[in-house]
């Protein structure tokens, strides 16, 4: 059984710090296979914040990989949220525009859907494009056959129904058709703060979005929460956990049907 624990949107300036640490030492004590992190790792995006997200980040087990949000782009320092985004990112964190892992068991890549300024007036929504998705495909179409095949970015591809708030995602549908036609098990987001499992309705059906809660007070309508995701040969199990306020309690559990 493959494990891999799902964390998104701590937005240090704002994290829920007991729900942090907490999570922080149950994947200390019983390391998973990866560890993903989609996005918002911040609250603005100031060095105070990345450098407190960094230093958690060496705390984690490895190997992790982290792909940034739409928080991680400046929100007060206009001209570097215009020119160069993900700049103060890329210093302190680490790669902004490419990520991907590759081990005897698991292929991600991962993805930056988040854009510092747009041609709309909502910046927070997201875009994909041909060549990102692309890209994407071509190194999990080089990993061997075998592994578990993963996407990982920041905003959801399509709309959760009902959610708490959009993603809007340009180019959102051409992608997880893309990634449906191209056999990924999973495209793993964050953003909307509401842990989700479903099928896209593209290709064979067995390509699924899963979204992941927050580890900060920006809740919406779900406690703090992170995933925990098995895959067996025949099935992946997605468990949301939630923190209680004094522990993390199972929230939901989804299983997914794996593809022949």
């Amino acid at each position: 059984m493959i494990r891999i624990a799902q964390l998104s949107d701590v937005h240090f300036g704002d994290e829920n710090l007991p729900a942090v640490e907490a999570a922080t030492s149950l994947l200390q004590a019983d390391p998973p296979d990866l560890i993903l992190i989609t996005g918002d790792i911040t609250r603005f995006a100031e060095v105070a914040e990345l450098e407190a997200a960094r230093d958690w980040l060496e705390r984690l087990p490895r190997p992790w990989l982290v792909t940034p949000g739409n928080h991680d782009a400046p929100y007060l320092a206009w001209y570097e949220r215009i020119f160069t985004p993900f700049a103060r990112y890329e210093r302190i964190i680490g790669p902004a525009w490419s990520q991907s892992h590759l081990d005897d068991q698991i292929a991600v890549a991962g993805v930056n859907t988040a854009r510092g300024a747009q041609w709309r007036l909502n910046w927070s929504k997201g875009q994909i494009s041909r060549d990102q998705v692309r890209t994407a495909v071509n190194f999990l179409d080089a990993a061997p056959a075998d592994r578990v095949r993963l996407v990982a970015l920041h905003h959801p591809l399509t709309e959760m129904i009902a959610g708490p708030m959009t993603a809007k995602v340009w180019g959102g549908v051409d992608a997880a058709r893309a990634f449906s036609e191209a056999r990924v098990d999973l495209v793993l987001s964050g953003h909307v703060h509401a842990p989700f499992a479903l099928p896209y309705p593209f290709a064979d059906e067995r390509t699924y979005a899963v979204g992941c809660g927050t580890l900060s007070v920006r809740e919406r309508g779900v406690p703090a929460s992170f995933n925990m995701i098995e895959v067996d040969p025949d099935a992946i199990r997605v468990k949301a956990l939630t923190w209680s306020g004094g522990q993390f309690e199972a929230y939901r559990t989804w299983s997914l049907d794996r593809r022949a």
